[in-house]
């Protein structure tokens, strides 16, 4: 009885030791990987790092040019097609209307009329321009006249015009003076000689068309 409880009390000394001794082996391992842990964190990386960074290709992109085929020429040449008439444009659109009424009866009251023999004669006008409706009054539909007074010149061109009268005034007195300086005549003649005519007057009539 003695003897078994001897060679049990050896096992539990023996398993007891082998125990602390492979705590003591764990434990120092354990140790050794934590230190080994801290010298990995805090040693720098040694070498070259080198980042691969990999890009695909764009595929190449064949552009292909597509002629325009010509059409077929038709078999029947196409009917002539009737092109409607046009309205034609108004050439007197904004163009002011001018009253030759003086230089007329300047005309008739002649007292010998023109002699064909010695080429004397009354000075007759030749080119008369339209004025130009001035476009402030032709929006706000304004009408009226100006009667300008003018000199014939010896060469037939008009000098000094002056603004008789204008109606309403301040409106179409520029418009009248800019068209009445491009008039011109064929001078009076007297006795194989040209003069200068005073005193001639013109009246141009501003009206909107309607």
């Amino acid at each position: 009885m003695a003897k078994v409880i001897i060679r049990k009390s050896m096992r539990f000394v023996i398993a007891g030791a082998l125990a602390l001794v492979m705590t003591f082996i764990l434990l120092w391992g354990m140790q050794k990987l934590i230190a080994g842990g801290e010298n990995a964190m805090t040693d720098p990386v040694k070498g070259n790092v080198l980042d691969f960074i990999r890009l695909k290709k764009d595929d190449a992109i064949v552009k292909k040019e597509r002629k325009p085929q010509k059409p077929a020429k038709p078999k029947e040449p196409p009917p002539p097609m009737n092109t409607p008439p046009m309205p034609q444009a108004n050439p007197n659109a904004n163009v002011a209307k001018s009253s030759f009424a003086a230089d007329i009866q300047a005309d008739n009251g002649l007292s010998g009329g023109l002699s064909l023999d010695t080429n004397d004669g009354d000075y007759l006008p030749i080119v008369k321009v339209a004025a130009v409706y001035p476009r402030r009054a032709q929006a706000r539909g304004l009408e009226g006249f100006v009667i300008v007074e003018f000199t014939v010149s010896k060469t037939g061109s008009v000098n000094s015009p002056v603004v008789v009268k204008a109606e309403p005034e301040g409106v179409f007195e520029r418009a009248a003076l800019d068209a009445v300086m491009k008039f011109k005549y064929k001078p009076r003649v007297v006795d194989g000689e040209a003069m200068e005519v005073a005193g001639v007057q013109n009246r141009i009539t501003f009206e909107i068309d309607g």
